[in-house]
């Protein structure tokens, strides 16, 4: 039986919610007495049939927040208990989605339209939205599992791909009808947390994982292959630039961005030492990261280097997106949270 380590916990934390961790990184967020166990995924006894619903809550917006995308013009975020939360308003204010059937920890939410819309969870919680996320059906979870799924991405409205701990794979060819575990790489032992899903311009997807691997579709998620970046901890996440290039960001302040489609990779001077969970590119091109301890970073230079700007706060986020000019929000521990990057 082996237990998350710590520097696994701060996405088992910030981007999972699994585990009480220790050490620098962030600690004791939500499931705070459920270790995710290595040696099992749990009951394994899937089903699509709700059993429980989030419930309403006036403190939603200061619960735990782990995600966000937009849907059309409305942002959808997720985050612990169920929550689901939309704004019609570009985030100046936010109201519960009306049904969502489950109250685990959801880690991460995407759109392929601006109705249509899949988030993913604790035990392996898979969820879809017709409607623009108000409402929300229950396509696969696994009740008494204990792996959690991290990311889900979609390369057209019929083939998906959600992934999660210890490599914990599922794909669906029929629009979430349906979803089946499959390997993800074919013959491997590699058994990393697959942290976050996204694809870049020119449609090429990446898993940013442990060890400094990301792992690489050409072919729209059928197959994957292992790329070495040069580092050697854990990648939490990743951003397709308007460029072309990608970023990828993890623990200790680390950046790596590729122009070449992940052929070869640099390390990108951040002036932190905190680890970096998420982030956006806004309309005018600025890239802006977050992560812990107030962690905010900002590069105008598509992404070569980047300029620390840490909250006084001292406040851990996940992620971020844009709103206006040098309005942005921010996800996380505190749920949301408005940041200006000029004060």
């Amino acid at each position: 039986m082996t237990i998350l380590n710590s520097s696994a916990r701060f996405f088992s934390a910030l981007r999972s919610v699994c585990a009480v961790g220790s050490s620098s990184l962030i600690v004791a967020l939500a499931a705070l007495n459920a270790p995710a166990l290595a040696d099992g995924h749990g009951d394994h006894s899937p089903s699509s049939t709700a059993y429980e619903y989030a419930i309403a809550s006036d403190k939603a917006t200061e619960a735990l927040l782990l995600d966000v995308a937009r849907a059309g013009t409305r942002l959808v975020a997720v985050g612990e208990f169920g929550h689901i939360l939309l704004s019609d308003d570009n985030g100046e204010s936010w109201a519960q989605a009306a049904s969502v059937p489950t109250r685990n920890t959801l880690v991460g939410v995407t759109f392929i339209d601006n109705q249509t819309g899949y988030a993913v969870g604790h035990a392996a919680t898979i969820l879809k939205t017709t409607d623009g996320g108000q409402n929300w059906a229950l396509q696969y979870n696994e009740r008494n599992g204990e792996t959690p799924l991290f990311a889900v991405y979609f390369a057209d409205a019929q083939n998906g791909i959600a992934v999660g701990g210890f490599s914990y794979t599922f794909e669906t060819s029929d629009g979430g009808k349906s979803w089946a575990p499959r390997s993800l790489v074919e013959d491997s032992y590699d058994d990393f947390h697959l942290n976050d899903l996204f694809a870049d311009q020119k449609g090429n997807i990446y898993i940013p994982a442990e060890f400094g691997t990301v792992y690489k579709s050409v072919d729209r998620g059928r197959n994957w292959a292992a790329i070495e970046t040069g580092y050697d901890g854990s990648f939490w996440g990743g951003l397709s630039l308007a460029n072309g290039d990608v970023l990828v960001f993890g623990m200790r302040g680390n950046v790596w961005r590729s122009s070449n489609a992940g052929r070869s990779w640099k390390k990108v001077e951040t002036g932190t030492d905190q680890s970096v969970s998420g982030g956006t590119q806004l309309s005018d091109g600025r890239i802006v990261l977050t992560g812990l301890s107030g962690t905010v970073l900002v590069s105008d230079n598509g992404g070569k280097s980047f300029a620390s700007q840490p909250r006084p706060d001292r406040l851990s986020f996940a992620t971020a997106i844009g709103q206006a000019d040098d309005a942005i929000i921010l996800l996380g521990v505190p749920g949301i949270k408005a940041h200006n990057l000029a004060e």
